[in-house]
């Protein structure tokens, strides 16, 4: 017995190294920087120990308004994204002609560059001097008046933003959700319509409790990946985020460190762990919830 464990440590060993060098270790830095002050650019020290960083960094206005897009980021894109990604996997599951075609026209957002496909976003969406671009066009036509989406007021760009976000992360909410519905044995559904249950009660008393697993790992998911974005605001607002009011808690950290204000790593590192605080709590909240509503087989 204590060869088999020594065994099972040692094939861990290689796993607890790559966490601890990779995960543990830069978590532990960034912690430290986060309370250094002052730091000497000539002798590349830090002097001081403190809570500055993290006042700075919470009264920073450039921060907050991050902080607030982020927030209204992930709010609307994993509830909308997880809803519609549902929706259309079971759809999807319930017809045979063309599935596997369907599936794929569905599954190409996730495997095109998120870049290239802001690019086709900001096309649609921005106005210029020579065209109001296609949406605008559908918009005029059904009788409204044309939005700068791109360069106009706050709450266009952050429709664009969700609307691109949740365009991204659907596919792959898609492909989890088909692979977990397909899962389900038929002899539930059997059973159901021998009773004459209708399709909307067999849906939430057999499909959902039995994907409901799969379903909290996308939105546990789904809230990392949306703290955690950055890259969707560049593709489509440019690298200027706050001047455009688009910045993300990720891109004010990018911003302080390599920025036209970096330079600044105990801040950029404040921030991070205020991040690292979020993701944890938003987390351990849902761990908690899906205890009472997560159905495990």
């Amino acid at each position: 017995m204590e060869k088999q464990n020594m065994k099972a440590w040692l094939y861990l060993l290689p796993a607890f190294l790559f966490l601890g060098a990779f995960m543990i270790y830069p978590l532990i830095d960034v912690f430290v920087y986060s309370f250094e002050e002052g730091y000497n650019s000539a002798s590349q020290t830090f002097y001081g120990i403190g809570m500055y960083n993290y006042s700075y960094v919470l009264h920073d206005p450039y921060f907050l308004q991050a902080l607030k897009n982020t927030f209204i980021l992930v709010i609307i894109t994993v509830p909308v994204s997880t809803g519609l990604a549902l929706l259309i996997s079971a759809a999807l599951s319930s017809i045979k002609p063309l599935r596997d075609l369907f599936q794929t026209i569905f599954f190409l957002p996730y495997v095109t560059n998120t870049l290239a496909v802001g690019l086709v976003f900001m096309i649609l969406f921005k106005k210029t001097p020579y065209s109001d671009g296609l949406i605008n066009l559908l918009i005029q036509f059904f009788g409204g008046s044309s939005v700068d989406f791109i360069d106009g007021p706050y709450w266009a760009k952050m429709f664009v933003l969700c609307f691109y976000t949740i365009w991204i992360v659907m596919p792959f909410k898609i492909l989890i959700l088909t692979s977990a519905l397909a899962s389900v044995n038929p002899m539930y559904y059997n059973a159901a319509r021998v009773d004459g249950t209708s399709r909307f009660r067999m849906f939430t008393k057999i499909t959902l409790p039995m994907i409901s697993p799969m379903v909290f790992y996308l939105i546990i998911t789904g809230f990392i990946g949306a703290f955690k974005a950055y890259s969707d605001a560049v593709a489509l607002f440019g690298t200027n985020l706050n001047a455009a009011e688009m910045n993300t808690i990720v891109g004010y950290v990018y911003d302080m460190l390599y920025g036209d204000s970096g330079g600044y790593p105990s801040y950029a590192s404040a921030a991070a762990i205020l991040l690292f605080a979020i993701v944890l709590t938003i987390t351990c909240i849902n761990l908690l919830v899906s205890k009472k509503h997560v159905h495990y087989v």
